[in-house]
């Protein structure tokens, strides 16, 4: 497969999940503003557009949800917005037209068109829920109209890598505003999981067995671990190398490493230190996914997160 057609398919998955992911995040927290009149807004909406990988334009001026709104969601320059995102995975599926379906190029670009420029404080969780679903369409018609080749793999890689950093953002949250921050039910809500959880531990969620769920379930698809999983199966299928000694994909090493410190570290010392773990979650899949762009796609720069250094 062409580089160029490879590395917009490793887009398209990451910018589809980062509208998806993003809108879960802003959703959570922006409902929580609204619920919670003792929670300081000028620091938990600085400290959300930290973690998002955006700061205020300007220092001593109050940041409220209008700012995390229009910063985050609308804002079409800004690498780390919801706009932003669509018009990529717009962008990309366009210089990748003669592989990318007729269905998943008209989702991309009605959602594109049918994006607003502005959100009416009342609507705000109607547009995230519209951000959602249109992500959700683009996922379906993918897994249901591509062939398991070479195309479908970059796709799913990307969006496997951008799934581990979105939940690892998520989960960084949960310490932004101490006491007052999203509970472990809100959390797992807004990764769809809580259901599944209930399922799972039978009973109402505490932090040690949200956090490990999200954190280390292999079976439930938005987890940190599972994500990590089906990058790898991926990255295997498009680089089939089998070492005798150790592993020479630098993107494996790195995904490995991760993925091994989760497995075998205590829960409860992940939980005692979350944003610090979470934070190297993040920073582990920018070292793939630079590793991914040096071994597929070398003669492009890679979109990345405002604040992120190669």
């Amino acid at each position: 497969m062409l580089s160029r057609i490879a590395e917009s398919l490793f887009w398209i998955g990451r910018y589809i999940e980062r509208s998806d992911g993003t809108a879960r995040i802003l959703d959570v927290h922006l409902q929580l503003l609204l619920e919670d009149p003792w929670i300081d807004e000028d620091i938990a909406c600085r400290s959300l557009m930290g973690v998002m990988g955006t700061f205020p334009e300007e220092d001593g001026v109050r940041v409220s949800r209008v700012d995390v709104l229009n910063r985050l969601a609308v804002d079409r320059s800004n690498p780390s917005s919801i706009a932003y995102a669509i018009q990529s995975a717009r962008e990309n599926a366009r210089r990748a037209r003669e592989i990318v379906s007729t269905e998943l190029w008209e989702t991309l670009n009605t959602t594109q068109s049918r994006m607003p420029r502005r959100i009416n404080n009342e609507k705000t969780h109607e547009f995230f829920q519209w951000v959602r679903e249109r992500a959700a369409l683009a996922v379906g018609i993918t897994d249901s109209s591509t062939s398991r080749d070479e195309a479908w793999q970059f796709l799913t890689l990307g969006r496997s890598i951008e799934r581990t950093d979105m939940t690892a953002r998520l989960l960084a949250t949960r310490s932004l505003t101490e006491a007052s921050g999203p509970s472990w039910t809100t959390i797992l809500r807004s990764c769809g999981a809580y259901e599944a959880y209930l399922r799972t531990y039978r009973g109402m969620p505490s932090a040690s067995n949200a956090a490990e769920f999200l954190l280390l379930d292999r079976l439930f698809p938005r987890s940190i671990i599972h994500s990590i999983q089906r990058a790898e199966e991926c990255m295997s299928a498009i680089d089939p190398v089998a070492d005798r000694v150790g592993h020479s994909n630098t993107v494996l090493r790195a995904l490995g490493r991760i993925r091994n410190d989760l497995e075998y570290r205590p829960i409860g010392e992940i939980l005692s230190e979350l944003p610090e773990h979470m934070e190297q979650v993040q920073k582990v899949t920018r070292e793939a996914s630079e590793a991914i762009r040096d071994r597929f796609f070398p003669t492009h720069a890679e979109p990345s997160w405002i604040g992120e250094t190669s």
